[in-house]
């Protein structure tokens, strides 16, 4: 495919992990393909990481962009709930804001809009509304502008969820420049956050690819490819894993102690997340008081801005190591945090060097389970729970759980008081869901997700091919 221009269009610090940072750019470089990083974020990409970069202006998002894709998000749940009777589909909805003139103004319309559109043809007249809006934008007739100059025979887009990168998609199909989109999360697809429509769409699993199917059936099956994710790659690489004194001296962490991983999350998943946190540390301050020599491993989730966990640390310094991710912080937003090599690197050994995880229902037990790690899920409520603080058991009800092969993919704690005995079997090895976690792990990812990057290019040359007879 020697001098095929294929334009990667980024948004955000997930889209460069997964298409810059893996071997995603060597796979393609050496199969001759010309790689330019359309990028759509605020990272400057090509003096710092050695590839070749077009950028997009900055211009303003259109708020009525805005307001009408989250009333297609919520017309399409809307519609889920009746077609599938399944309740699950509201739990996806985030509350709407009354809170200022301007909240209570867009609230009010996206209400107005969603009582009105809540049907097969509501959803379309939506999708229509949100192409037109964009096309009017100057950023749509400035990538239109770049995608003429430059002309690349194909735009793949990192994710599928980003609004800003809607008119950027559109400019390619209006000029007939095939467009495919990575479905970036392992629970987007039910969640209705297809918000990037491209002529061809590549997914994880065959899993995902019936998900996609099952709520998108304008989808064509012929235009969806099983690919895997470059999410997991790195830890199949073993120059990756450190020696045991190597990481342990460089993170002044105990070669005498046993280290549980707790992976914090994010403030809407679990906004109660740093009591749980306190619950690990209780468990095992008492497993060492009865002679165990256990230490805590903290890592936070990359896009947690929050001082939340500050006391549970100071409280603990004896027996919590924070080690937090080596991403970087450019502004205030999830999509402002870009990650590092560096920090797949970390993120493995962290994996390999501990001897569980424990979190709240977090893709983390992927990452653990590649490394025969065990997983503690947490799933009973805080005391602190009140009136206005979103609950953590809903997140189990979610559509991506039900992929389980059993219970038995996780290490369920109902209670804090079983935390202690979980944790205690499985050190001494007695308790494990790493068997039935990989079953797990194979339904969400594919076969083979070690053959990611190279899966994803074999099917983008099939469409380059596809589409330039």
């Amino acid at each position: 495919m020697k001098d095929k221009k294929v334009f990667i269009l980024v948004s955000d610090g997930s889209g460069l992990r997964n298409f810059l940072f893996t071997k995603f750019k060597a796979e393609g470089e050496n199969s001759n393909y010309n790689l330019q990083y359309w990028n759509d974020t605020r990272f400057s990409l090509s003096d710092r990481f050695n590839c070749n970069e077009v950028s997009i202006a900055t211009y303003k998002q259109n708020w009525q962009t805005l307001l009408f894709c989250r009333v297609r998000k919520r017309i399409e749940l809307n519609v889920l709930t009746k077609k599938f009777k399944d309740n699950v589909y509201q739990l996806y909805k985030f509350p709407l804001s009354y809170r200022s003139i301007n909240d209570f103004i867009k609230s009010t319309i996206i209400n107005v809009f969603e009582r009105l559109n809540s049907t097969e043809a509501g959803i379309k007249r939506i999708r229509k509304r949100i192409k037109t809006l964009e096309r009017s934008t100057k950023k749509y007739a400035y990538c239109k502008q770049q995608l003429t100059t430059d002309k690349p025979d194909l735009v793949f887009c990192t994710n599928q969820r980003s609004t800003k990168m809607i008119s950027a998609v559109l400019a390619a199909q209006d000029l007939g420049i095939p467009t495919v989109c990575f479905i970036h999360s392992w629970d987007n697809v039910p969640k209705a956050m297809n918000v990037i429509e491209t002529d061809y769409y590549l997914v994880w699993s065959d899993l995902m690819k019936k998900e996609l199917l099952h709520y998108y059936p304008y989808i064509d099956e012929s235009k969806v490819f099983v690919t895997g994710t470059p999410q997991f790659v790195p830890h199949y690489d073993r120059t990756l894993i450190k020696s045991r004194a190597s990481f342990f001296n460089e993170y002044n962490l105990d070669v005498n102690k046993k280290y549980v991983c707790y992976s914090g999350d994010d403030i809407t998943t679990s906004p109660l997340d740093q009591y749980y946190l306190e619950d690990l540390t209780n468990a095992v301050r008492n497993l060492n008081n009865k002679g165990e020599n256990i230490g805590i491993i903290y890592r936070k989730c990359p896009v947690d801005f929050t001082d939340r966990y500050d006391e549970v640390l100071k409280n603990n310094k004896d027996l919590i190591i924070k080690i937090d991710p080596i991403w970087e912080q450019v502004g205030d937003m999830w999509s402002e945090i870009i990650p590092t090599v560096e920090d797949f690197s970390l993120l493995a050994n962290i994996c390999y060097h501990t001897e569980l995880v424990t979190n709240v229902c977090s893709s983390t037990v992927f990452d653990f389970v590649i490394h025969k790690k065990p997983c503690i899920y947490y799933n009973y409520e805080q005391p602190q729970l009140k009136k206005g603080i979103r609950d953590i058991g809903q997140n189990y009800k979610y559509v991506h759980f039900r992929s389980m092969p059993s219970d038995a993919a996780v290490i369920w704690c109902k209670d804090k008081s079983e935390l202690e005995t979980k944790v205690f079997e499985v050190l001494k090895g007695e308790r494990s869901n790493v068997s039935v976690g990989t079953q797990w792990y194979h339904n969400v990812v594919g076969q083979l997700p070690e053959n990611a990057c190279a899966t994803i290019w074999n099917a983008l040359e099939h469409i380059i091919l596809k589409t330039t007879i």
